[in-house]
């Protein structure tokens, strides 16, 4: 009993060492610190704008024109995201992500000076609906940049996991502050804040650095149309990925549903009025914080698609319980579980796609995954009131939790084995971020890399290549021990971790020296063309091989043929 229980201990540290190591690998990357203080920022006042309008919206219209105004912000969305992401992604993701937090902050300070003065509310919605429409812009390029700013899996996870964490207190803050200031100042003051954060995220970003690839094609108006689909092509060519992103189109129906639920239910089942908009919104909040307080001990990176499931399986679940159990008490504590799937969806579903899809078609996919998850969202705050006039406020939230519960428990084998392919690779990215010139690569980089290595094993005396042979692949030595012979003699000893085969393919000669296992040897290779397309896509790294290159090159030169 004992040694169970010190096992057990040992276990619980160990988890408190990874949730400790997420929040040290972000401090470590300013960078990558500013870019997620500014999500924070963007999320905080995506909540805040969203409860002052609906409390609008309702006040001027009841549960339809909630409903209404939900699925207007949203529509447009569809098919601005993947124009936006096809024109932008040629200019950079970090100016994108600029351009979008100006006009989302324009937009809402608009909107907030049309309310104050009395205006149309036909034109405070349609500014409400481009402020959407940039924050929708905002989301798939945030994703498919942070790649860009991580070095290796761990880092994006524990990236994501401080994403997820963050997203959860802005909708926490963000909605407890709208509830605040609705009471005590009136809607304008809530919606002024949401303005002001939106601000605060753009001057965050600005001047942010981070490595590019030196190969993008030009920007030609001819392919936008081409460029707009890629991710909806790429959704279907990786169909791990597809699979992630459709399940997630589950939770954000209801989502959509949950719009108009968090306006309605205050009023018309709990009869908390407006201030329970926003104590039932910031539950949500609270339990997505206590969910990515909870993700911190995952954040190895291990499971994260079957905790994909989980979390959309909670969203589910918690929304249709609300609607068998009314209770003030038991709809706070569900809504607060609806928060700790959210909080589990995000991890997986940021993380992972950013794996399974190249780094070039990533903010294609994402841009695909905002426009879908923008007309289901839209679908849903658009269904939610017929279902309210057909089945009443419980039957509707009975219902309407049932989509995403289902197909969560369908996919679960499947999502098992995305795990254990993902896993798999997490070793050979250890083994090839050991190797001086791969390791300045960026996480995207390196990733694509793991997916094309072969490994194969050397008896010890057989021989890898012969010097004079044609170079077609780079080695690394996983273990194990090889002599390296030129010209008959023995020039050095390569050991676990070292790399061989690079001068061929970076000078484009023959092999340059005999390479001879020592010992039996495991050997992770790499073709020509991907090994040489991520060295010269990356200054960093294009250095490191340039440097290995003219110390191997300055202990052994080859005698030329006939001297």
């Amino acid at each position: 009993m004992m040694t169970i229980g010190r096992r057990k201990l040992a276990g619980v540290s160990r988890r408190l060492r990874d949730s400790s190591q997420a929040f040290a690998t972000v401090q470590r990357n300013p960078t990558l610190r500013r870019a997620l203080l500014a999500f924070g920022f963007a999320w905080t006042a995506e909540w805040a704008f969203t409860v002052a309008l609906g409390v609008v919206a309702f006040h001027n219209g009841g549960a339809t024109a909630v409903g209404v105004v939900a699925f207007a912000r949203m529509a447009p969305a569809a098919l601005l995201a993947p124009i936006s992401i096809a024109v932008a992604d040629h200019f950079g993701r970090g100016h994108l992500l600029v351009y979008a937090s100006l006009l989302r902050a324009g937009a809402i300070a608009a909107a907030t000076l049309m309310l104050a003065v009395s205006a149309s509310l036909v034109t405070v919605y349609a500014l409400a609906v481009l402020a959407t429409a940039a924050f929708i812009v905002f989301r798939p390029a945030h994703s498919a940049l942070l790649p860009a700013l991580c070095s290796d899996p761990l880092e994006l996870t524990s990236a994501n996991v401080v994403r997820g964490l963050l997203d959860s207190v802005g909708t926490l803050v963000g909605s407890l502050a709208a509830a605040g200031l609705i009471a005590f100042s009136g809607t304008i003051a809530a919606l002024a804040f949401a303005a002001v954060l939106s601000l605060g995220a753009g001057a965050l970003l600005v001047h942010l650095s981070y490595d590019r690839p030196h190969h993008r094609s030009p920007l030609e108006l001819r392919r936008i149309g081409i460029e707009m689909t890629a991710g909806f092509h790429g959704l279907w060519r990786y169909r791990d990925a597809g699979l992630l992103i459709g399940l997630a189109l589950a939770q954000t129906f209801t989502r959509g549903c949950l719009n108009v639920f968090l306006v309605v239910v205050p009023f018309e089942l709990l009869h908390t009025g407006e201030t329970g908009v926003g104590l039932m919104t910031a539950a949500v909040g609270a339990g997505a914080v206590a969910g990515s307080l909870g993700a911190l001990v995952i954040v190895s990176g291990r499971r994260l698609a079957a905790i994909e499931g989980i979390g959309v399986a909670l969203w589910g679940l918690s929304l249709s319980l609300c609607g068998a159990l009314p209770y003030q008490p038991t709809v706070f504590v569900l809504m607060c579980l609806i928060g700790v799937g959210n909080a589990l969806v995000d991890v997986g579903l940021f993380t992972l796609p950013a794996r399974l899809v190249p780094y070039e078609l990533l903010a294609s996919v994402f841009g695909a995954f905002e426009s879908l998850a923008a007309v289901t969202v839209a679908i849903g705050s658009l269904i939610t009131p017929f279902a309210i006039e057909l089945l009443g406020v419980r039957g509707a939230l009975a219902v309407l939790g049932i989509p995403a519960l289902a197909l969560a428990v369908l996919a679960r084998r499947r999502l098992r084995s995305i795990d254990g392919s993902i896993i798999h690779r997490d070793s050979e990215i250890r083994v090839l971020k050991r190797v001086s010139i791969l390791r300045p690569l960026p996480m995207p980089t390196i990733d694509n890399l793991a997916a094309h290595v072969e490994i194969t094993g050397v008896a010890a005396g057989r021989e890898v290549f012969r010097q004079g042979d044609a170079g077609d692949r780079f080695y690394v030595i996983e273990d194990g021990e090889a002599d390296v012979i030129g010209d008959g003699c023995l020039v050095s000893i390569l050991e676990s971790g070292d790399c061989f085969g690079e001068i061929a393919l970076l000078r484009d000669t023959p092999r340059t020296a005999t390479i001879r296992a020592r010992t039996p040897i495991r050997l992770y290779s790499l073709a020509r063309p991907e090994f040489l397309l991520a060295l010269n896509g990356f200054s960093a790294s294009a250095r490191e091989a340039d440097a290995l290159l003219r110390d191997r090159l300055a202990s052994f030169t080859p005698r030329q043929p006939g001297v």
